[in-house]
């Protein structure tokens, strides 16, 4: 498997979209205009579910080794770890809340362990993962031209 011709499409990818839904989350747009784009950055959240998963699996049947196969587990992992952490931090939530009541989690508590994953550890893997591959990429790239 080639690296320059699939790996790294992918990788990019991962890296473009990850962008866009990072600025989508931090610039503060107007609620209006935030309500228009959702959903693109929907499919776009969805895109990168899928993209992450497409890389993890290409990565550890690759022939990559070493640091940059690392890596990119780490980016496709990560960008795995997201939306399922989402989810588990919204069921987490409703059952608990189901089955030993409202004031389960006190006054505005909540689920922490999923929530924490999901917009803390699962980020900043996908960035040392991303930042790591990038490096080695043009490192590649800079030795074979």
């Amino acid at each position: 498997m080639n690296i320059k011709k699939i790996l790294a499409p992918n990788f990019f990818s991962l890296l473009g979209i990850f962008a866009i839904i990072a600025a989508y989350l931090a610039i503060p747009f107007s609620m209006e205009l935030k309500q228009k784009l959702f959903p693109a950055i929907a499919v776009l959240a969805i895109l990168f579910f899928l993209l992450g998963i497409a890389l993890l699996v290409m990565t550890i049947k690759s022939k990559t080794k070493g640091k940059l196969k690392l890596f990119l587990i780490f980016t496709g992992a990560s960008a795995i770890a997201f939306p399922v952490s989402v989810i588990l931090h919204n069921v987490i939530y409703g059952l608990f809340i189901h089955f030993f009541g409202e004031n389960f989690w006190g006054n505005g508590g909540d689920e922490p362990v999923f929530f924490i994953l999901a917009t803390m550890v699962c980020p900043i893997i996908f960035l040392i993962g991303a930042i790591g591959s990038s490096i080695i990429f043009f490192k590649q790239n800079k030795k074979f031209s």
